[in-house]
């Protein structure tokens, strides 16, 4: 009698042949967390430090070492940017059953997405936004490029920390052609040969929604400003998704973000947070030019205080010469 078995049992046997084997290594396998396009990440424990991490690890065929050479340049990537807004590298190295890993702090919270609607307060959300400028900005610094960055590749730590994830679409700077392939990403089903040679001339990598117009393009001359433009699209998904009108000083931010040319975007990540700060703090921004009026009201605003106290002290004085006994 022939037996069949049932889409769930395959499933299972299928999760069990993929999970890593961890005999006669520091971790023990805890459960799955997720599934990309050529690797699984898996929640282990460090018996050697006690600690629970994330393990990730190849999972599909890979017989010319082109998935194992990615895997490991997303590692070093990670590694070299050492900043509290982008998850740490922890280890790396060959499983017994032959396949590359590395491990990364476990990450715990929400994403973007799903956490933003817990921020009801317009300047929290721009206050959030500014960390992950901070992260991008560290990272274009040391001349690495996100190029899928998305509220869903932001965690919310359970204690406010803020986490720029997934740098598996990540960018060196540089001539070298190796140094645009995408590392670890989910991709179209194209065979891996195909995928490496195509994404060195320049293939449409990213999000919908989020891209650049010259990542839709398939550009493979991306700078910064690409980056940039994917903040722009974050800025607006949490202004747009707030109860409050939106002035037109952060509207313009938005706008200069997420313009269509980038010579006439923000030319690094530091002119757009500080066009969000001082936006925060009650000033001028620099893609919102302001009339002689509007600014001197904007002082007068900002100045209040102080206006008030020297208003009520001339009153004061006024009323003591006009009432004071002959």
């Amino acid at each position: 009698m022939t037996r069949f078995l049932n889409d769930s049992a395959l499933e299972r046997l299928r999760e069990a042949a993929d999970s890593p084997e961890l005999t006669g290594t520091r971790y023990r396998l805890v459960d799955k967390l997720g599934q990309g396009g050529m690797g699984g990440v898996y929640c282990v424990e460090d018996t050697e430090l006690e600690r629970r991490v994330a393990l990730k690890v190849i999972s599909v065929p890979d017989p010319d070492g082109a998935c194992t050479v990615r895997l490991l340049q997303e590692a070093r990537i990670i590694a070299r940017l050492e900043h509290p807004g982008i998850v740490p590298v922890h280890d790396a190295g060959v499983l017994p059953d032959g396949r590359p890993y590395y491990t990364m702090k476990l990450v715990q919270g929400k994403r973007l997405d799903e956490h933003v609607e817990s921020i009801a307060s317009l300047s929290d959300r721009l206050r959030l936004f500014l960390r992950i400028c901070d992260a991008v900005a560290f990272a274009h610094a040391h001349g690495v490029l996100h190029r899928d960055l998305k509220p869903a590749n932001i965690m919310i730590g359970p204690f406010g920390e803020v986490l720029v994830m997934d740098w598996g679409l990540s960018k060196v700077l540089g001539p070298s052609p190796a140094n645009d392939i995408p590392i670890g990403h989910a991709d179209s089903g194209a065979a891996t040969e195909n995928r490496t040679m195509l994404t060195a001339h320049g293939t449409i990598v990213g999000t919908p929604g989020y891209m650049s117009p010259e990542q839709i393009r398939g550009d493979a001359s991306l700078d910064q400003r690409s980056d940039i433009y994917s903040l722009g699209a974050i800025l607006q998904f949490l202004i747009t998704g707030n109860a409050e009108a939106i002035a037109k000083p952060l509207s313009a931010i938005r706008v200069r973000a997420m313009a269509e040319n980038p010579e006439t975007r923000y030319q690094t990540v530091s002119q757009l947070s500080t066009d969000v700060a001082h936006f925060l703090d009650g000033l001028a921004v620099s893609a919102y030019p302001e009339s002689t009026m509007v600014r001197a009201w904007r002082w007068v605003l900002r100045n209040r205080t102080w206006i008030l106290l020297l208003l009520a002290y001339l009153l004061t004085r006024t009323l003591l010469i006009f009432f004071r006994p002959r």
